[in-house]
């Protein structure tokens, strides 16, 4: 048995937010530039420049106004104790403690409905994964609301079966048009329940880009459903041009006999995501 102290938990929490708000990874600024260079549309080549300038601006910057709403991932080792403290309110004082001291723009409200501001970004969107070992694995990935409001989920039919996958995927993204500022990164879940399907769908956006499903049936369709995207004229903002989505990612697991869930989870250009192992 291994033990880790809640508070050292907060910690790693505060920095990933604001390693997340301020510094791309790598695969996502290899694709931005790769799309430039592959862009004939001047109009679009502009926007990819502006892109670009902007995280490779110096400095502890955040890479877009609307700094998200902090989703946190937790693999969480079964040989791992936590000690002086509680693992959920860990991670929701990281986040308070990250986007304070980070400066970074505080987008939670308590109630739906009351709209009242927590002034401080908590709660935390939570979600945990219990995997064998003696390590906790932490991602923090903020989810800017432009594109999380363009997302959905469908109960398919099984009849249904790839095409209206398909459908669905490219419809959901037609209907995003400039909204979610694209170019897009797109997260596709099929399978599960309701609720898993959109986890799989955000799931999928961690993934890095460039890497596709293991099982060759999915690697294919990624590939096609991206190609179809980049067909739909949309481009960098809205604005026209070849690069609607940088890449597209697709999670899977069993379901019902009765039925084909799938949601589409949308991420702009941005695709904000930090990870420590304790």
């Amino acid at each position: 048995m291994r033990e880790i102290q809640a508070n050292d938990i907060a910690k790693a929490v505060a920095r990933l937010c604001t390693r997340a708000c301020t510094v791309l990874t790598e695969d996502v600024k290899g694709r931005i530039k790769s799309a430039r260079q592959a862009q004939p549309w001047p109009t679009a080549q502009d926007i990819l420049d502006v892109i670009i300038e902007n995280f490779e601006t110096n400095g502890p910057i955040p890479l877009c106004q609307d700094t998200g709403m902090a989703c946190v991932f937790l693999e969480l080792g079964q040989e791992v104790h936590i000690t002086v403290g509680n693992l959920y309110e860990a991670v929701h004082q990281g986040v308070a403690q990250g986007y304070t001291e980070g400066l970074l723009r505080k987008s939670v409200v308590g109630d739906p409905l009351e709209r009242v501001n927590t002034g401080d970004n908590t709660p935390a969107m939570i979600y945990t994964d219990i995997v064998p070992g003696d390590r906790l694995t932490i991602t923090v990935a903020p989810k800017g609301f432009g594109s999380e409001n363009m997302s959905r989920v469908a109960m398919l039919k099984p009849a249904d079966g790839v095409d209206g996958v398909k459908q669905f995927v490219i419809e959901t993204v037609e209907n995003a048009g400039p909204n979610a500022c694209p170019p897009l990164t797109v997260g596709v879940g099929i399978g599960g329940t309701f609720d898993k399907a959109a986890l799989l769908a955000k799931k999928a956006l961690l993934r890095e880009m460039g890497v596709h499903h293991s099982n060759l049936l999915y690697a294919k369709l990624e590939t096609e459903l991206l190609d179809t995207i980049n067909c739909l004229g949309i481009g960098p903002q809205g604005l026209g041009g070849k690069t609607t989505a940088l890449w597209l990612s697709i999670e899977t697991m069993a379901t019902h006999i009765a039925g084909l869930p799938c949601a589409v989870n949308i991420n702009c250009h941005s695709n904000r995501h930090a990870t420590e192992v304790l």
